[in-house]
């Protein structure tokens, strides 16, 4: 529960159809087994102490009392859990029965929540039995004699722990979730952030999918956790056949999903803050009304949670290759359209500065796209090669390929003499190779592009990418500079694949070979002397893998978790890969330049927004360029 990760179960028990001391025995057995795993929240199907198929035998009172008999045995039999336990039964009050969710904790049935929404079509006959639940919770009596206590029963219940405020659980039933406005709607709005559906969800050919939908789609819309437990094996096939289809959702991510036809239990890990922070940040999410709710307080202790689900060490890129595939064509065109507006615009061609880098050859490739839009000659590309001190033969060569496979018009414009003559002019030692040497390279490169553009009536492309941004990995006024930038948005993970996506679909062997030599070549500015006739300036040797700074940008922005959670987390991520003090120490530095660099931001060109991570000081972070990172860096 720490870091507000909450271990959910979603549990099918074996059951035999009205033996419901069997049934309880059994539902105590699934619930020990997972909160030995870890769960906290622990959800059982839709009338599972008795069976959702016993049909006329829901009217039989001797069936009705053992339900409730047995429901208060399954509470004291789980009494030593550390757990919010939730159960389906059929529940009589007021000469009217209902199929409730009953929910226990720690020895006690804590409040009982009626379905709303009772089916009466097709092979479903609830109405002939149940009564749709009241909305406002009153008090109900539960046991006899001494040992009786009042239990809240309504539709309208959050069950909030008092030990992690953040988590809050309502409940639905089944078809409660099926209806044009589920009851789950008004239990986020009153600030439910984990919804349990306690379902039975007889099998057809293809419903899986939608049932599936339904589900990712409502943690989605509500920005919650949603843990569905349906009823498998066991209830009566004398018409139908149950799957089991457990599931647990957070935010549109299926966390967990069980396998069809087998009685099984699935577990997923719901960040909680994660969706707190979520709700906060969309200023279009309602806030919390309580209005007619009854609020349940209960206690868990707060332990470590073993995290069992996955991040992804590249979040910016899709596993698979079919998405990430359709992601890398969906980005291209995004930059290419942001482009093209600009050149029609302004009646402009284009000038780019080309290293032989994997920036500029992406901003290449995107100029190139967007000139087809635009149905204008790429000849009217300007592709600037400007070799100076640090550069390689590699890096040469592989750029005035690149120009020339594309069909741009290649201008070569060597820098090292006017560097020399500014070297002089402003009293630097050319020997002295300190960020004046390095940055006085970049300026130049940054002059002659733009005087090139005055020239030639163009806009000069910007090639830095998301990842030097977040790290202050340019030069001020330098590369920094450009009219209108197309990479500004997308993470150097991600330009890794556009480049590669690049090569495999262009249909050009040639440009398609020196794509993937590119990709071969060691990220560096090339600002420093070769070292026999290699690059001697390695970005990743100075600031850090790019692949950790990513995940970093990544969780704080986009998830905005603290350091030491991204500091948890990563270490699951990058197990295998990097040490934990390496981990460590790349934060900090990431921490120190993420706050000290922001001051580049602030004025940055414009540029095409393509994913939900940007820096845009028109967009989506807005921060002082004077914040301290003390509060940080005081944390790691």
């Amino acid at each position: 529960m720490k870091d507000g990760f909450i271990k959910a179960a979603s549990c099918t028990p074996d059951i035999v159809v009205a033996d419901v001391s069997h049934n309880r025995a059994s539902i105590a057995q699934r619930a020990r087994e997972a909160a030995g795993a870890g769960a906290k929240i622990i959800v059982f199907p839709e009338l599972c102490m008795c069976g959702y198929t016993c049909s006329d035998l829901f009217w039989q009172k001797a069936m009705l009392d053992a339900c409730v008999a047995e429901l208060l045995q399954l509470a004291d039999d789980t009494k030593d859990l550390d757990a919010l336990i939730f159960v389906g039964m059929p529940f009589g009050y007021g000469f009217k029965l209902y199929n409730v969710a009953a929910a226990l904790c720690r020895g006690r049935v804590v409040g009982i929540v009626p379905k709303t929404h009772l089916p009466t079509y097709n092979e479903y006959y609830e109405a002939r039995h149940f009564t749709p639940g009241p909305r406002e919770a009153r008090t109900v009596k539960l046991g006899s004699g001494a040992g009786a206590y009042d239990v809240m029963f309504g539709t309208d219940i959050i069950f909030e722990c008092r030990s992690v405020p953040s988590l809050s659980v309502a409940c639905e039933i089944c078809e409660d979730l099926w209806v044009p406005s589920p009851p789950s709607i008004r239990h986020a709005g009153a600030g439910a952030s984990v919804i349990v559906n306690l379902s039975v969800g007889d099998e057809m050919t293809g419903k899986d999918r939608y049932r599936r939908d339904l589900v990712v789609g409502q943690s989605a819309r509500l920005i919650c956790g949603y843990v569905y437990a349906a009823a498998g094996d066991g209830e009566s096939t004398t018409d139908l056949v149950f799957a089991a289809h457990n599931m647990i959702a957070e935010n549109g991510s299926l966390l967990a999903e069980a396998e069809r036809f087998k009685n099984e239990t699935v577990y997923g890990d719901i960040d909680v803050d994660r969706l707190a922070s979520e709700r906060r940040r969309m200023t279009t999410y309602p806030p919390v009304d309580r209005t007619g709710y009854t609020v349940v307080g209960f206690d868990l202790d707060v332990t470590e949670t073993a995290l069992t689900r996955r991040f992804d060490r590249r979040p910016f890129v899709p596993d698979s290759k079919a998405d990430r595939d359709r992601r890398c064509d969906e980005i291209l065109t995004m930059q290419a359209m942001g482009l093209k507006k600009r050149l029609v615009h302004t009646h402009s061609s284009a000038v780019i500065g080309i290293s032989g880098g994997l920036d500029s050859t992406l901003a290449l490739l995107v100029t190139a796209r967007a000139f087809d839009m635009c149905g204008m000659d790429r000849k009217n590309i300007l592709a600037v090669t400007m070799p100076c001190f640090g550069t390689t033969d590699r890096t040469y060569n592989n750029a005035c390929r690149l120009a020339e496979s594309v069909g741009a018009t290649l201008r070569e414009v060597p820098i090292a003499d006017a560097v020399r003559v500014h070297f002089r002019d402003i009293g630097h030692d050319e020997s002295d190779h300190s960020v004046t040497y390095e940055n006085c390279q970049a300026r130049e490169r940054t002059q002659v592009l733009m005087d090139l553009a005055n020239k030639t009536g163009a806009l000069v492309i910007g090639t830095g990418d998301l990842s030097e941004l977040a790290l202050g990995w340019a030069t001020y006024n330098g590369d920094h500079m450009s009219m209108y930038a197309v990479n500004v948005s997308v993470p150097k993970t991600l330009v890794r694949h556009l480049v590669r996506y690049y090569a495999d679909t262009c249909g050009d062997e040639t440009l398609s070979k020196t794509l993937l030599d590119v990709l071969d070549t060691p990220v560096s500015p090339e600002l420093l002397p070769p070292e026999d006739g290699k690059i001697s300036q390695k970005t990743e040797d100075l600031v850090g893998p790019y692949e950790l700074h990513d995940f970093f940008l990544y969780y704080m922005l986009r998830a905005n978790f603290p350091p030491k959670k991204i500091y948890r987390i990563a270490k699951l991520a990058f197990a295998d890969e990097y040490d934990d003090d390496t981990i460590l120490y790349w934060m900090r530095v990431f921490y120190k330049r993420f706050f000290a660099q922001q001051f580049k931001r602030s004025c940055l060109p414009d540029g095409p927004k393509v994913g939900s991570v940007a820096v845009s000081p028109r967009g989506d972070l807005r921060m002082p360029s004077d914040a301290a990172a003390r509060l940080w860096l005081s944390e790691l």
